[in-house]
């Protein structure tokens, strides 16, 4: 019976959280609400029991804070209109070609991919990539679908630990801190955004190497105000501290950015942007906030009953190779958070533990949802974000694309990873 509640509590729940369907006219379905529910319902039946509730607090309170710091860093980012900013000089200095254009926009996806995070560079530079070729180019359209994609294909393998959600969970269980897990996966990122970039040039080169018919003279934006100055001086801080309070306490990143939130939520205010009431109510996800510790809760409740064993079972001997694989189509089939909390607790039992295996199932927990739109929350808005400025992008494009690139990357990670 347990196991029955598990395994169908545990579906619903992923299927309700991508999904968000409508209840009545003004009430929506969203992750929080599914996951708190599933772990209720669990908790309720003595699936889970008290003791798992601690050990979810006592394993996610830390990178709880430092998620919600960096959330609450990105929202003051934001109000500033740093990234804005950024963005336009960066866009504006490239001339006149698409392809110099197309550079700078991967470049600069993947430079907040990796300060900030996949979801903050998904929601700020996706309306603003749109709107910027839409003006520049108004008599080639079929150019913003190229400039969409590069925007979400930028963010791939998480340089640094703080720069994907869910990489910071996995880590802290695995006891992988700042410095440990970017010496390794830096060099893995690198060469994966490399491939990426290639080959997503080489899909869209058609359009991409065509003479624009008409293109729209753009001013150029005035530079940096002084706020924006500070903001980008105390982001450059807050990631040049990591590695520096790492090396002296691997579990204490936490302090980093949650000192590197209140700084930003300072300046803002400061600034006359945006009290630090506002910023916490209006700016913050709390619906993945809530989804993250109740869906480790529905996880822990799978090992309850004996189900998270047949995957640790599955990778008892496995290599790298094998762990990423199964990471990567779980991520694309299931989403990448359920994934990767049931990954964790799987790993975790493995005798011959070793760091080596928990960055493989990252690496495929990163590149999976690349595959399908439903592999993470990140790839369901920015399909919504486009979706809203009117560029459509069919399921067929986005699984073609998202393979091409995706396949050869996950393998040159994976190998990467195993030589290193």
């Amino acid at each position: 019976m347990h196991t029955l509640l598990a395994c169908s509590t545990f579906a619903l729940t992923v299927s309700l959280a991508v999904g968000r369907p409508r209840v009545g006219a003004s009430f929506r379905v969203g992750p929080a609400t599914s996951a708190l529910g599933g772990a209720l319902l669990l908790l309720s039946a003595g699936t889970v029991g008290p003791s798992d509730l601690f050990t979810t607090a006592n394993t996610l309170w830390r990178p709880l804070v430092t998620i919600l710091s960096i959330m609450l860093t990105t929202a003051a980012a934001s109000r500033v209109g740093v990234i804005d900013r950024l963005a336009h000089l960066v866009f504006c200095r490239c001339g006149m070609s698409p392809q110099k254009l197309f550079a700078a926009v991967f470049v600069l996806s993947l430079a907040t991919a990796s300060i900030l995070n996949n979801d903050a560079a998904v929601l700020l530079l996706t309306p603003l990539v749109i709107a910027f070729i839409t003006t520049r180019y108004p008599g080639q359209p079929r150019l913003v679908v190229p400039f969409a994609f590069a925007v979400f294909m930028a963010a791939g393998v998480a340089p640094f630990v703080v720069s994907n959600p869910m990489n910071v969970i996995v880590a802290s269980y695995a006891g992988l801190d700042f410095n440990a897990y970017t010496t390794r996966m830096l060099p893995i990122s690198i060469l994966g955004s490399l491939i990426s970039f290639l080959l997503l040039r080489r899909l869209f080169a058609r359009d991409l190497t065509q003479q624009p018919r008409d293109v729209a003279a753009q001013s150029s934006p005035d530079g940096l105000s002084v706020a924006q100055k500070w903001m980008v001086a105390l982001l450059v801080g807050v990631i040049g501290s990591y590695p520096v309070v790492a090396s002296i306490d691997g579990s204490a990143i936490w302090i980093v950015s949650a000192t590197g939130a209140v700084l930003a939520l300072l300046l803002t205010r400061y600034r006359g942007q945006a009290s630090p009431w506002d910023v916490l109510r209006r700016d913050v996800a709390w619906e993945i906030l809530i989804f993250l510790p109740a869906m480790f809760v529905l996880a822990i409740g799978l090992r309850n009953v004996g189900l998270v064993d047949y995957l640790a079972a599955w990778y008892a001997e496995a290599g790298v190779g094998v762990i990423g694989a199964t990471a990567a189509l779980g991520s694309a089939a299931l989403n990448n958070h359920p994934m990767a909390l049931v990954n964790t607790l799987a790993l975790g039992a493995r005798p011959d533990v070793d760091a080596r295996v928990f960055l493989a199932a990252l690496i495929g927990g990163d590149l999976g949802p690349r595959l399908l739109p439903i592999g993470s929350l990140a790839g369901l808005i920015w399909l919504e974000s486009c979706r809203r400025r009117g560029v459509e992008i069919p399921l067929g494009q986005f699984v073609t694309v998202g393979a091409t690139l995706t396949i050869p990357t996950l393998i040159a990670s994976l190998t990467l990873l195993a030589w290193l």
